[in-house]
């Protein structure tokens, strides 16, 4: 192979295994495999130039931003540290250090490296005014909405603060929290996140702050950004952040030699599994910012810091079989069952293949010795095959083609990696799911029909679909083995309240394919009763926010079938909530104008000003257009927003300047 081919061939398999772990939410290999293809392939291109393509993976920008975000630009770059994975790296790191210091002494503050997502925390006179993701390093996302729901963020710092400080850390997902959230998720049908940085990141970029204040984000500071502070050391920057309210890690050790990096890299080597949150690793920083500043920067990372990441652990066993089960949705899931093995200090016999083409790239057959990772993912995953161990005649795995409960032929839509099962109506295990989700807190929140008891219901035949709840009697559950006076009369009394929940989440409960709980909220605003749902074209629906091809084709299927229809009738003869309720206006001062918000505020969030614009009778828009009256302007606004508005001539005002308009 000429040395041409060998560049082709590791930017082919990481420009795959990106495709991989960014779309398919699939990785395949360890963060460790793919850093060194990296750094194998970045040798080899700095060997020949000659060879350079502008398209490499070498060249791609790590970049979080989301242009459904206002962006804006760090005062000071966001890099990214080197990885290390081995002692004698770490050595290197510090025989660097030592040799560009010229001998002079130095202390390295050796810190847990959490596995979340970087955050830039701004403050001014002691107020939280900006919150912005890593993105490129130069520019990111304002988060500003979704942070100032996490609890252990400060807005408002005490104590002895500067005017103006930056804090940078990360935002995580406690492991209890992320369990939980899994189970909601799947419980009402939703895919699961596969490991709480994921969930972490995912969370932090939701457009709707009041659903991510209900995600059970924490976050940890790790560095101070100062002008108005002359700070000596890196670990008294930390004391003092502590002292303003910031939560600062207790695990960082001031180490003064190597041995005492190794020690404290193999104790928490051993530890981390005792922590409430993941780490990956541990970043080692020199103490004195003064050398800091010495040592300087490369174009992508500091010279004063780097982080060594553990390597995930792995274990082989044996693969039984692949069984595949039915999510509430369709989704088939391969499940690779193994013989029991020890990994990270748990029994393991079940590891997850996510979709058809992991098990193909894995070329999985009957009876292969696996290596199973655990690492940062809660669900064990398959992560090779030892084909040296392969049986004789050992017959690949192939995905199925029908359902494995009705037999049904699967399909896989355009853009999806997962196979369904179309047969939503027939399917058992979709049509408890079905029932599962529509009684479910997020959904009409009957808390009395619990899972086996929705189960139960199906199989004695008693219930077939989610209008049959509501046909129940006090004889018919108080009959069912286990079942008593009381349990009977709460379920009775729990499906009576249940005709309460309001319009828009009982169009989540139908349960209808990609309409998720936000979807139907969007939905139910554009459409605010059921009779006009049913109408609509999907010309329509495509009008409406957050509705694209896949959600209108799907929302038009559902509404085709007849059997459907006669579940609207029946549940809205049962007294369900089957439109908008009118919602009573403070005053209609604004009634007639349309607002467009951008940027961040001093006094409410940007969902309290809307709710402040809607709730007198003003209308929002997403976008500035020739309809717009009002942009109202904040902090960093989107300078395409106000570049748009001023050549419209649209007024532009402040947070104040609404304020007063109503108090007129």
């Amino acid at each position: 192979m000429t040395t041409e081919q060998h560049i082709q061939q590791l930017r082919d398999f990481l420009d795959k295994q990106n495709y991989n772990y960014y779309v398919l939410n699939a990785p395949l290999i360890s963060d460790q495999e793919f850093d060194m293809k990296m750094h194998e392939l970045q040798q080899l291109e700095t060997q020949h130039p000659e060879l350079f393509d502008p398209n490499s993976p070498t060249q791609r920008v790590g970049s979080d931003i989301n242009l459904e975000f206002e962006q804006v630009r760090h005062e000071r770059p966001m890099l990214s540290l080197g990885n290390t994975y081995s002692r004698a790296d770490i050595a290197d790191f510090y025989n660097r250090i030592s040799k560009a210091l010229n001998g002079e002494p130095f202390d390295i503050m050796c810190e847990l490296k959490f596995d979340g997502t970087s955050i830039s925390l701004v403050y001014e006179n002691g107020k939280l005014i900006r919150a912005a993701t890593r993105g490129n390093g130069t520019i990111g996302d304002d988060v500003t909405r979704n942070v100032r729901t996490i609890k252990s963020i400060p807005l408002t710092l005490h104590g002895n603060y500067p005017a103006q400080v930056e804090m940078r850390g990360e935002i995580i997902m406690p492991r209890a929290g992320f369990e939980a959230l899994n189970k909601q998720r799947i419980d009402i049908g939703e895919t699961p996140f596969a490991n709480p940085r994921n969930a972490a990141a995912g969370s932090l970029k939701l457009q709707n702050s009041s659903i991510a204040a209900q995600r059970p984000l924490d976050c940890v500071l790790y560095y101070t950004l100062t002008d108005e502070r002359e700070y000596a050391l890196h670990s008294e920057s930390l004391e003092d952040a502590k002292q303003w309210g910031f939560k600062i890690s207790p695990h960082c050790q001031l180490c003064h030699s190597i041995d005492e990096i190794y020690n404290f890299v193999d104790l928490w080597d051993k530890k981390r599994e005792s922590l409430p949150y993941d780490i990956d690793g541990i970043v080692f920083k020199v103490n004195n910012l003064q050398q800091q500043q010495t040592l300087g920067f490369t174009a992508k990372s500091p010279r004063w810091a780097i982080s060594y990441k553990f390597k995930a652990e792995q274990a082989h066993s044996r693969l039984i079989e692949v069984t595949y089960q039915v999510g509430r949705t369709g989704t088939i899931n391969p499940v690779a069952n193994m013989e029991p093995m020890q990994l990270a200090g748990t029994i393991v016999k079940r590891a997850t293949l996510h979709n058809a083409d992991i098990i193909e790239a894995l070329d999985l057959h009957e009876g292969d010795t696996v290596v199973v990772e655990k690492g940062g993912e809660i669900i064990p995953k398959i992560v090779g095959v030892d084909t040296d161990k392969r049986p004789a005649n050992a017959q690949r795995i192939l995905f199925p083609q029908t359902c494995p409960i009705c037999g049904t032929k699967l399909v896989r839509y355009e853009g999806e990696a997962a196979h369904y099962c179309p047969n939503q109506d027939g399917c058992p295990p979709q049509i408890v799911g079905k029932l599962i989700h529509f009684v479910s807190k997020k959904a009409m929140n009957i808390d009395s029909i619990g899972e086996e008891t929705a189960e139960l219901l199906y199989k004695r035949g008693i219930v077939k679909n989610i209008a049959d709840f509501y046909k129940l009697t006090f004889n018919d559950i108080y009959h069912l083995d286990g079942f008593k006076e009381t349990a009977a009369n709460n379920i009775i009394k729990g499906i009576i309240e249940s005709k309460n929940i309001p319009y828009e989440r009982v169009l989540f409960a139908l349960g209808i394919h990609f309409v998720g709980e936000v979807v139907a909220k969007k939905i139910a605003q554009a459409f605010p009763s059921i009779s006009l749902l049913q109408a609509a074209t999907k010309e329509q629906l495509l009008l409406t926010d957050e509705v694209g091809e896949k959600i209108a084709d799907s929302v038009i299927d559902y509404f085709a079938k007849p059997q459907n229809k006669e579940i609207i009738a029946q549940l809205s003869a049962a007294g369900l909530q089957m439109q908008k309720a009118e919602k009573q206006l403070e005053s209609e001062t604004l009634s007639g104008k349309q607002f467009v918000i951008s940027g961040t505020f001093a006094q409410h969030s940007r969902d309290e000003l809307k709710a402040i614009i809607e709730n007198n009778g003003g209308k929002m828009q997403s976008g500035v257009s020739a309809k717009t009256n009002y942009l109202v302007a904040g902090e960093n606004m989107g300078p395409a927003k106000l570049e748009k508005a001023q050549k419209l001539g649209i007024t532009i005002i402040s947070e104040t300047e609404l304020i007063s308009m109503l108090n007129k």
